[in-house]
């Protein structure tokens, strides 16, 4: 290794110095500098180049070609606690779109939809929801993982309970190992310890589905059920359960019920009219409030 392409520590420390000295923009040049985006070196033609232009730091490391716009997003992220990931980060499902592409028009929706359940759901008391589709493959599960990551960004303490004993995806879309979950602790095998903290994100923890029992209806519907959904709401602001869908069987309906209400996952040009119309029925006879309805074009 050559000298010119070792770091100076002095050198170093006179740039960052320098990035603090230029106030509301000594973060992104720090930020930058210990992210290793661009070296000291480069630090400096970026204060020349400020200095000159009068550009703010990201746009003139940006116009010099050290940086890109995800670059500059990803430190604002940093700076507003509002972090996200570089595609192939965190070993998490692709479509996380809340995770990795947080500034895209479909997680702009998920934000909306975020603001109208707080202030017509949880805004009131509520902590626990259901998010449920008609059929299986409606994409409610999906939504669900998508609605707790932008819960947690917004800095709510939020868990994601697996409650789909059927065919569970969220061990799978948040790249888990926990082997015990939701079923352990309803049949007293198991305790709240199973819940895993995804360190990614601000404030997210998911309660995978844990062992598939045979007789997952029988399981939800047990009084345990509404024991366990009090106790967590003690610990979290926001708790979603992801469930199977109404197609499949009547776990949505005991879940929600305990939950008191739930979030309807439609497809656009797929669901049927009359099949919400008849949940949307039952779901009142069980005593749960049908929050809203959310259509999905996939």
């Amino acid at each position: 290794m050559t000298m010119n392409q070792m770091s100076n520590p002095l050198a170093l420390a006179d740039t960052q110095n320098s990035i603090e000295r230029n106030g509301s923009e000594r973060n992104i040049g720090r930020v930058l500098l210990d992210n290793g985006k661009i070296t000291p070196e480069d630090a400096e033609r970026v204060l020349r180049l400020q200095k000159e232009s009068g550009q703010r730091f990201g746009e003139a490391a940006k116009s010099l070609g050290l940086i890109t716009e995800g670059d500059i997003q990803n430190v604002l992220a940093t700076q507003f606690d509002y972090p996200y990931l570089q595609l192939g980060q965190g070993n998490f499902a692709p479509e996380l779109a809340a995770a990795y592409h947080p500034f895209s028009p479909e997680v702009e929706t998920l934000r909306a939809i975020r603001s109208q359940l707080m202030l017509r759901w949880f805004a009131n008391g509520n902590k626990s929801l259901v998010i449920a589709s008609i059929n299986p493959e409606d994409g409610a599960s999906l939504f669900a993982s998508n609605l707790a990551v932008v819960f947690s960004q917004l800095g709510e303490k939020t868990l994601l309970v697996d409650a789909n004993l059927r065919s569970p995806r969220q061990q799978e879309v948040f790249d888990l190992s926990a082997r015990q979950g939701l079923s352990d602790i309803l049949s007293g095998r198991a305790d709240l310890n199973v819940i895993s903290r995804v360190d990614s994100f601000v404030d997210l923890s998911v309660l995978c589905a844990g062992t598939l029992p045979p007789n997952p209806q029988e399981l939800v519907s047990r009084s345990s059920f509404k024991d366990l959904d009090q106790n967590l709401g003690l610990n979290y602001d926001v708790i979603l359960y992801d469930v199977s869908a109404f197609s499949i069987g009547a776990d949505a309906l005991a879940v929600a019920a305990r939950a008191g209400g739930i979030l309807l996952v439609v497809r656009k040009n797929k669901t049927r009219v009359d099949d919400i119309r008849e949940v949307a029925e039952q779901l009142e006879r069980y005593g749960a409030e049908v929050v809203g309805s959310v259509v999905l074009d996939f």
